[in-house]
Formats: structure tokens, sequence, C-alpha cells
């Protein structure tokens, strides 16, 4: 987020609002995965509704910051000074991103649980703004292309809002189990 606002990187910025938001969701599922470690889980419960509350929340933390972010840049015609922290952060998490999303899955699978597979989510989310963040400073610090920055930062978002929906949509019908749908 440093960068991001140093340099008027808005795609770099929305990178770091994303790293804000995994860390919202990984409170929650931490405290889930403790509770479990210390009682068997018999049925799902208020605990996995809540995970699943902060998740979508977070998404939607995510969504507003990069909506935001967006339209101000746009409105201001505020162009990043240099890209370079963005390519170089961009590829760091590409490699992380990827690892941390499979792992997460297979544990949540493992567990059957709803709310670590919307944390794999959410660090999918991460791993593709990553690619965004990657295209948008390649391409601005190449090309000088205008608006790259809030273009790509609103396509995140749109997938962000879509994933926190989601996760409230399974704590209102009471999804917290995992099918081959929801993965």
């Amino acid at each position: 987020m440093f960068f991001g606002t140093t340099d008027e990187a808005l795609s770099l910025f929305g990178f770091g609002t994303d790293s804000f938001v995994e860390v919202l969701s990984g409170i929650g599922i931490a405290h889930m995965v403790m509770r479990m470690q210390k009682t068997e889980v018999v049925q799902h419960d208020k605990f996995e509704r809540q995970a699943l509350r902060i998740t979508g929340i977070a998404f939607y933390i995510l969504t507003a910051g990069l909506v935001i972010g967006a339209a101000l840049s746009i409105y201001h015609g505020s162009m990043p000074t240099t890209t370079l922290p963005g390519i170089v952060i961009a590829v760091l998490s590409i490699l992380t991103m990827y690892i941390l999303y499979y792992y997460k899955l297979k544990v949540g699978k493992a567990l059957n649980s709803a709310p670590i597979i919307s944390d794999a989510k959410c660090t999918k989310t991460c791993f593709y703004l990553s690619f965004i963040l990657l295209g948008a400073s390649l391409l601005y610090e190449l090309f000088k292309i205008p608006y790259v920055d809030a273009i790509g930062s609103l396509g995140i978002a749109w997938y962000a809002y879509k994933e926190g929906k989601e996760a409230f949509e399974k704590v209102k019908e009471n999804k917290l189990s995992c099918s081959d749908d929801c993965c």
C-alpha cells in the first residue's frame, strides 16, 4: 500500500488492500481451526458461519477500496510515477499465492469446511490480482497507457464482489460444507 500510495499506482494500492483482506479472512479461519483442534466438530455451527461472514465482509472491503480508488484515479487523472515496485511484488506474489491457494483448498476439502474454502478463494483473488497488477504495471511501465491501473482494479473488484456475495449466500442458505460445485 505504501508503494501504491507514493507512486500513485492504483493496482499496487489495490494489491495492498487485498493483503489487508487476507489478514481479516485469516483471523476468522485461524479462530475456527484452533477451535477445531480443541474439540471434534460434529456439526458446522455459528463459528463457521461467523468465519464466512468475516470472509464476505473482507471481500466487500476489497471491492469498495478498488472501486473508490479507480473512480478517484480516473476523476483526478492520476497516473503512476513508476510501476517497477508493482512488477517486482506481482512476480513474487504469483510465485507464492498459488501454493497457498492449493494447500488452503486441500485442507478445506479435507475438513469439509466452506469457510476454509472461502478463505482459499480469497487467496485465489490475491493470485488473480497479482496477474492484474503485473499486467497493469508492465503495460504502464512500457507504454504509459493511461488508466490501465484503474481498469485492472475494476476487473478484480467485480470478482471480489462476487466472492463476497457467495460467502454470504452460504451463510444464509446454511451451506457450510463443501461439495464439488463450490470448490
